[in-house]
C-alpha cells in the first residue's frame, strides 16, 4: 500500500514522503496513529498544497533571519562585564546563555542554542561569535569580555 507520511518516521522517511508499506502495517499502525495517510489522488493534492505553504513559510523565515543577521552584525560589539581574578582569568565563565541575555538587553531575542560556542569563555578579551539563525543564515558578533569594577 502506498502512503504519505504526515510526520517524520525513523524507519520510513520524512514528512511528505510517499512510501510503500505492507497493508497491515499501514491500516493497523501508521494511519490510526496519525503518522501517515493513504496516497489517494485527493491526498496527493493536499500534500502539494502543504508543501507550497511550508516552502513560502520557510522563505519568509529565511528573509526575517537575514534581516536579523544584518542587524546583529551592525551592532559591532557587545560588552559583557564579568568578575575576574586578575587581568586574564574569570572567576566563572561567559556562556551562550550570558551572551543571549546581553543580546536581549539590546532588543534581540536569540535562543542560546543558536549561539555557537565551542566552550564557555573563561578569559578576558574579545571573541568573534557565530550565531546560527533560520536556514543556513549566520551572523557574526564580536563579544568583548571586560573586568567588572568592584
Amino acid at each position: 500500500m502506498k502512503i504519505i507520511l504526515k510526520t517524520d518516521y525513523e524507519k520510513l522517511g520524512k514528512t511528505g514522503d510517499i512510501v510503500t508499506v505492507k497493508d497491515g502495517f499501514a491500516m493497523n499502525f501508521l494511519i490510526p496513529n496519525g503518522i501517515a495517510m493513504k496516497a489517494t489522488e485527493s491526498n496527493m493534492r493536499v500534500l502539494e498544497e502543504i508543501k507550497k505553504i511550508s516552502a513560502r513559510k520557510l522563505e519568509k523565515e529565511i528573509a526575517e533571519a537575514r534581516k536579523l543577521a544584518d542587524e546583529i552584525s551592525s551592532l559591532g560589539e557587545i560588552v559583557i562585564k564579568a568578575k575576574a581574578a586578575d587581568d586574564i582569568k574569570l572567576f566563572g565563565s561567559v556562556t551562550a546563555g550570558t551572551i543571549a541575555e546581553s543580546l536581549l538587553q539590546k532588543g534581540f531575542k536569540i535562543d542560546r542554542k543558536s549561539i555557537q560556542l565551542e566552550e564557555p569563555i573563561k578569559e578576558l578579551g574579545k571573541k568573534l561569535i557565530e550565531i546560527r539563525l533560520a536556514g543556513n543564515v549566520t551572523a557574526n558578533l564580536s563579544v568583548s569580555i571586560e573586568k567588572e569594577e568592584v
